[in-house]
């Protein structure tokens, strides 16, 4: 069992910057952000492999978002949010598991309980 721990969520303008966090309670191969929007369906945002910090985004927020592991800790990833947009509202949730397709999820294995972000513009 994996239990995951998110913090860092709150209420910013748009362009300002926001860092989530999340920690987990024991290593695993893969951790990452996902989110989901009132009415939408949760999407896949960024994740990093845990054995050679390859990481992936997703197009929405590619350049604005980078994902990485708090130095030579690897359960606990952060998220920098910077240029946040309104359409960035969503509550975000921590993912991680044990194994990966490619160089992202396949299937998510343990999620946290979830962070709102809100941008307002």
């Amino acid at each position: 069992q994996v239990q995951l721990v998110e913090s860092g969520g709150g209420s910013v303008q748009a362009g300002g910057s926001l860092r989530l966090s999340c920690v987990a309670s024991r290593d695993t191969i893969i951790m990452g952000w996902f989110r989901q929007a009132p009415g939408k369906e949760r999407e896949g945002v960024a994740s990093i492999i845990s054995g050679d910090h390859t990481t992936f985004y997703s197009d929405s927020v590619k350049g604005r978002f980078t994902i990485s592991h708090k130095d030579n800790s690897k359960d606990v990833v952060y998220l920098q949010m910077n240029s946040l947009k309104p359409e960035d509202t969503a509550v975000y949730y921590c993912a991680a598991d044990f194994g990966y397709g490619g160089t992202c999820f396949s299937v998510v294995g343990y999620w946290g309980q979830g962070t709102q972000v809100n941008v307002s513009s």
